[in-house]
């Protein structure tokens, strides 16, 4: 297989962009898990990506570069997970809920923070808006090129705006699930919980958030780019 060059001089920026999102993604879990009690992931409450990828290399190694070689330097994804103690989130399902819910929150803060910097560059006069491309978010004034930074924040904003929605779609066993329950009172808790417990229904679940989502996908990072520019309209 040919690669092509200008995708291998893209890899490692979008690679670092998507390791940070999937190491805060999985920090947020685990820091929030420890403030509920459950001290499972404790060695996980950092941003240090190695103990992240040691847990699961397939999903934030592998994954991310083989998926952005198949898609031809458009697209990475990637996954990790956060371990916690099953009998902790009976005994405190909000508490529970609120571990999973902190994930896809710290996602959209990081696209905030990425939309504060592409703010930041514009108001300076370096930087203009782009296109919908997740990789050209924001682009170099006047000539309308790209650089390394320019590349890496575009990407932060779009994979973090997508993470987060993609996470938060109510499906085992995404973290949308396990955040329904914030909503529920004990007995619907223990039901909805209950209806997701069987591994076929967490794959199947998984399926329907798959085709659910390349459906909504860029229709939300549009409305994500329309609202990042906003205030520049």
């Amino acid at each position: 297989m040919q690669l092509d060059p200008e995708v291998m001089r893209a890899l490692p920026v979008w690679f670092t962009a998507t390791l940070l999102s999937l190491t805060v993604h999985e920090a947020a879990h685990a820091w929030v898990g420890k403030l509920g009690g459950d001290n499972t992931a404790e060695d996980q409450v950092t941003l240090n990506p190695a103990p992240h990828a040691a847990r699961q290399p397939f999903g934030m190694l592998l994954v991310p570069v083989a998926s952005f070689l198949l898609y031809g330097g458009t697209w990475m994804i990637g996954f990790a997970s956060a371990p916690y103690d099953p009998h902790w989130a009976m005994r405190f399902p909000k508490r529970s809920a609120l571990m999973a819910a902190a994930g896809p929150l710290s996602n959209f803060l990081l696209a905030i923070l990425a939309g504060v910097v592409i703010h930041i560059g514009i108001g300076s006069g370096a930087w203009t808006p782009g296109t919908t491309a997740l990789d050209s978010t924001v682009v170099l004034a006047g000539d309308g090129g790209s650089s390394a930074f320019t590349v890496f924040v575009s990407v932060l904003f779009s994979v973090n705006v997508l993470l987060g929605v993609f996470n938060l779609l109510p499906f085992a066993p995404l973290d949308g699930h396990a955040v329904v329950p914030l909503f529920l009172n004990e007995r619907q808790t223990r039901k909805w919980l209950s209806f997701f417990d069987d591994r076929g229904a967490q794959i199947f679940g998984f399926m329907i958030a798959l085709v659910l989502f390349t459906k909504v996908a860029f229709p939300v990072h549009r409305v994500a780019l329309q609202l990042l520019y906003w205030p520049l309209s």
